[in-house]
């Protein structure tokens, strides 16, 4: 099988750098070994002049990234419109922020299609395509139009909500008509492919067989893959940093005091303002861990041209600096609060550094910073996970302790738990984690899906355009509204 991998943005393997977002680091190491060419935005957009897609292609490992400048027409209108300000809040049940225009509609289609012509340059007779994530809902479709008949995979990392949420995004339907042109849809969770199929069957009055969906693109499988990591690979990385001159600071800094780390994309679905909120009750209603235990919390920023975005980000500051003028001393801050991110070497120290690790999201559909914290923890002296039950990561990881990233008064208590549970305790948590990730790694759930892709039988001819019922109505033929 020749594999391409198509995202919204791709990653280069450089350590020292900052990484954000689970899905770059998921696919960096699995295209790395497996040859496959990964196809995805380079973060620069052009006007359009340009003829065909650019695409400039470096070698990764066996494998090659392929990056493209999207088009700036449509750019915005794509990514920060429609991707982030109406697909992004419905899929983390947040339908209160969703926010979206027509005209931003069209442009994420724009860049589907845009990204489908870019794809046809790497397909060949035995190329598979597995495009990841919500950016590219529609680009199956887009492919399908173009005349490939090869088999198409799609995987969403974050999480599919109740159909009443998904409901919600203008469009949707032909959103999810579009999307049943993949062979295969993966999930993280079984409630995310449940809720999925229950659209489909309800909403689309599509017949569902033992998860596989029948529509007018042909047959359509929606199938479960909960992410992992490389466990061995990242705890051997977490072992050498500490010696790292930043875990090394962090360390003697501590002077003998517990820490708890955090580390999130500053991002509403996040939960950062009701964690640093239990944090505070914690040290009010338990003094005695003043000056004993304290907080680090890396929060990357993203989006900021987002209304959302840049009024979280306030948010949070103004209540990491409430409670350190209310908790703290002129020798002690019980938070300390970052805006900026870490390669993943100094982020595994970091975790093995920390006595806690606080994974509290509102809605997940995985979170991989609970697996590498786990990952990187001393087996001698393990730390503990205090994780939020609405992550994917909970499914497995129920050795954690599991909050209610809602009530924070519970999380408040269950910090304050993991910060003074016997080693005893700790060990028997962490090795029942352990044994998860190690049955779940990154390069089995890259195995399992592309195994289930090709046992997915295509069998797809491609659907006449003028066939379709046209989504806008300027766009009436395939040629009609594409960029050149």
């Amino acid at each position: 099988m020749n594999l391409v991998v198509v995202s919204n943005r791709v990653a280069r393997a450089k350590p020292n750098e900052p990484m954000t977002g689970g899905l770059a680091a998921a696919l960096l190491p699995v295209v790395e070994k497996s040859g496959a060419i990964w196809v995805g935005s380079s973060g620069r957009v052009r006007d359009g002049n340009q003829k065909e897609p650019f695409a400039e292609i470096e070698a990764l490992g066996a494998g090659a990234l392929a990056m493209l400048d999207l088009p700036a027409a449509h750019y915005g209108g794509y990514y920060e419109g429609f991707a982030n300000s109406a697909l992004w809040p419905a899929l983390h049940s947040r339908a209160d922020l969703i926010r979206a225009t027509r005209d931003d509609y069209l442009s994420y289609r724009e860049v589907n299609a845009f990204m489908a012509r870019a794809l046809l340059r790497f397909r060949k007779d035995d190329t598979a395509f597995w495009v990841q994530d919500y950016h590219f809902l529609a680009l199956g479709a887009e492919l399908r139009d173009l005349g490939v008949t090869q088999s198409i995979g799609f995987f969403l990392h974050t999480p599919w909500p109740a159909r009443t949420l998904i409901a919600g995004v203008p469009h949707h339907r032909e959103l999810i008509q579009a999307m049943l042109a993949y062979d295969l849809i993966g999930f993280q969770t079984e409630e995310d492919r449940e809720n999925f199929l229950a659209y489909v069957q309800s909403d689309l009055d599509l017949p569902v067989h033992d998860g596989v969906i029948v529509s007018q693109h042909g047959r359509t499988r929606a199938a479960v893959f909960p992410i992992g990591i490389d466990v061995d690979k990242f705890a051997l990385s977490a072992a050498k940093a500490s010696s790292h001159p930043e875990v090394s600071r962090l360390r003697r800094s501590l002077d003998g005091e517990k820490l708890a780390i955090g580390v999130d994309r500053l991002d509403y679905s996040k939960g950062l303002a009701n964690r640093i909120r239990a944090f505070d009750t914690m040290w009010t209603e338990q003094p005695s861990l003043l000056r004993t235990a304290s907080l680090l919390q890396i929060a990357t920023p993203s989006r900021g041209a987002i209304e959302a975005y840049g009024n979280l980000q306030s948010e949070v500051a103004k209540l990491v600096s409430d409670v350190n003028g209310r908790h703290g001393e002129i020798d002690w801050t019980p938070i300390r609060y970052l805006n900026k991110g870490f390669g993943q070497g100094v982020l595994a120290g970091l975790y093995r550094t920390a006595q806690v690790g606080v994974v509290t999201p509102l809605q997940d559909g995985m979170n991989l910073v609970a697996k590498e914290y786990v990952a990187a923890q001393n087996a001698a002296d393990p730390g503990v996970l205090v994780l939020s039950k609405f992550a994917g990561a909970a499914n497995e990881l129920d050795a954690a302790l599991l909050v209610n990233p809602h009530d924070i008064d519970g999380m408040a208590r269950t910090i304050a738990t993991a910060l003074t549970m016997p080693l005893a305790e700790r060990r028997m948590r962490w090795e029942a984690m352990m044994v998860k990730l190690r049955g779940g790694t990154i390069q089995q759930w890259f195995a399992d899906f592309l195994e289930a892709l090709q046992e997915t039988p295509s069998g797809r001819s491609a659907m006449p355009f003028a066939e379709r019922p046209a989504p806008w109505p300027h766009r009436t033929a395939h040629s009609g509204a594409r960029i050149h």
